[in-house]
């Protein structure tokens, strides 16, 4: 013991906090984040566009790119034949983990004869220029040295960066993210159109309420989710490139090539990409575009949010069942149950990706006067942000998979509230010219458990024509739907 008493760990016993032995740091088991430990799986489509191989291979991509489009301008003093182009495209096309460890040695240990350059970017350059060599050794190229003043010619690290940045983030969206919303959008969809005409209780304000349909209530989320969706590929292909410079100004451009247009260059260029051009610009790319995007996916996931939200009450309700697996557990203590897990594990990550995603709106928007690095680490991890919105959407998902609307349960409660037609029986008497229809109904039925021979007593004392008595005894409130059903057509394809 010490002198506080503390118990002290032999050098020979394990403790706790220690690493344990066999776990290697690469095993999905030791990951610092669920990201790419628990939910490994599920994030996966999006290591190609959000790991740091990833970023190395697009500044490698924009780097090739522009050093190609320098040589085809009449100013330059170098020229690239086919062949070369080929070769150089190759770089990021055929890009392997052996040139990201490469790249890795350049920036943090030297490599190749090269210092470590401790600037991520920079060991790029010199990783291409590694690349020049060996393409002069087999002949696609005739000078290496010749083109190592144009790689990264007259460019800020933020030039690459900007670009490299969104030319992954479109990806993302456009291969990965995008597609997880889809599913989730056609799987409400076809709820919608299975159960169209399954009628349900609705509530307002948690009371009863007029009846819907299970169908036409899917058939909300579905259309808002389309919606968001569309505002979402519309962020994503307005994400917007510069390419000006230390201060946005193109200064070191125009003092190397004054006679050149380098506005229309810049522009030619990032549109070649694929990208929008951001003609005025400090050191970084403003990055509106970016929050743009993000409050979109934001727009989603609050749709998403707001069905997990009903989709677990409607489950607690008993309104929804749930299809079984095989051999899974429920609860640790309660065998008999059947959680509303995915929705709730779609909540979480949907509420994690929408605090990231505020985070980043604001964050990369902002810059200290023309340029500051605070924004380098935090775009970092915007991948972190669309895995947790991947994560929830596929939850979501597999939720819908598995529930069944129990019809049963829904008939039986509508049939149990009887008071719901209440609305329809006072709009029809107010059509037949009845001034206090509305009154009439409310004391019949506020506050009070009423069955349908209460209403239909109400409905003999009444001095209106047979033909409307008859029309108010056929009210139910299963039949109460109005054109739910027909509602579902109105899902946009």
């Amino acid at each position: 013991m010490t002198d506080d008493s503390t118990p002290t760990a032999d050098d020979s016993t394990p403790t706790a906090d220690e690493p344990i032995p066999g776990l290697s740091r690469s095993d999905p088991l030791a990951a610092v984040s669920p990201l790419d430990g628990r939910y490994a799986s599920r994030t996966a489509p999006l290591s190609p566009y959000a790991s740091e191989a990833a970023l190395m291979r697009s500044r490698a991509r924009v780097e090739v790119e522009y050093l190609i489009e320098l040589a085809a301008l009449d100013a330059t003093p170098i020229a690239i034949d086919e062949a070369a182009e080929e070769a150089l495209r190759a770089v990021y096309d055929d890009f392997s983990v052996e040139d990201a460890r490469l790249i890795k040695a350049l920036e943090v240990e030297g490599a190749e004869g090269y210092d470590a350059t401790n600037h991520d970017v920079k060991a790029v350059e010199y990783f291409l220029r590694v690349r020049l060599d060996e393409f002069e050794e087999s002949g696609a190229i005739a000078d290496s040295e010749a083109l190592y003043p144009w790689i990264h010619f007259g460019l800020t690290s933020e030039d690459v960066n900007n670009l490299a940045h969104r030319l992954l983030v479109k990806r993302a969206v456009s291969e990965a993210v995008v597609p997880a919303i889809r599913e989730v959008r056609d799987a409400l969809a076809d709820l919608a159109r299975e159960h169209r005409d399954t009628p349900m209780l609705a509530r307002t304000h948690g009371q009863p309420a007029t009846p819907t349909t299970f169908g036409k209530e899917m058939a909300v989320y579905a259309s808002r989710l389309g919606r968001a969706l569309g505002r979402v590929v519309v962020a994503n292909g307005d994400l917007s490139g510069k390419l000006a410079g230390a201060s946005g100004t193109y200064a070191a451009h125009d003092a190397a090539y004054p006679e050149v247009d380098w506005r229309a260059f810049a522009e030619s260029f990032v549109r070649g990409l694929d990208l929008e051009h951001t003609p005025l610009a400090t050191q970084v790319n403003p990055c509106d575009d970016l929050a743009a995007l993000f409050d979109a996916l934001r727009g989603v996931n609050n749709v998403l949010l707001d069905l997990d939200l009903d989709a677990w009450l409607y489950v607690s309700d008993r309104y929804l069942g749930q299809r079984t697996v095989e051999g899974e557990t429920g609860s640790s203590t309660m065998p008999h149950k059947v959680n509303p897990i995915d929705f709730e594990n779609s909540e979480g990550n949907l509420s994690k990706a929408n605090s990231d995603l505020t985070f980043l709106a604001d964050y990369v928007t902002t810059s200290r006067l023309q340029r500051d690095l605070s924004d380098s680490t935090v775009k970092r991890n915007v991948g972190a942000a669309l895995a947790h919105c991947l994560i929830g959407y596929s939850k979501a998902g597999d939720g819908l998979e598995t529930v069944v609307p129990n019809e049963t349960v829904m008939r039986e409660e509508l049939e149990g509230t009887p008071e719901v037609i209440g609305e329809a029986v006072q709009t029809i008497l107010r059509r037949e010219g009845d001034t206090g229809a509305y009154e009439r109904v409310k004391e019949l039925t506020r506050g009070k458990r009423v069955t349908l021979d209460d209403f239909r007593d109400l409905f003999d004392d009444l001095d209106v024509d047979e033909g409307v008595r008859e029309e108010l005894k056929a009210l139910t409130p299963a039949s109460y739907v109005g054109v739910a059903d027909d509602l579902v057509d109105e899902i946009d394809e």
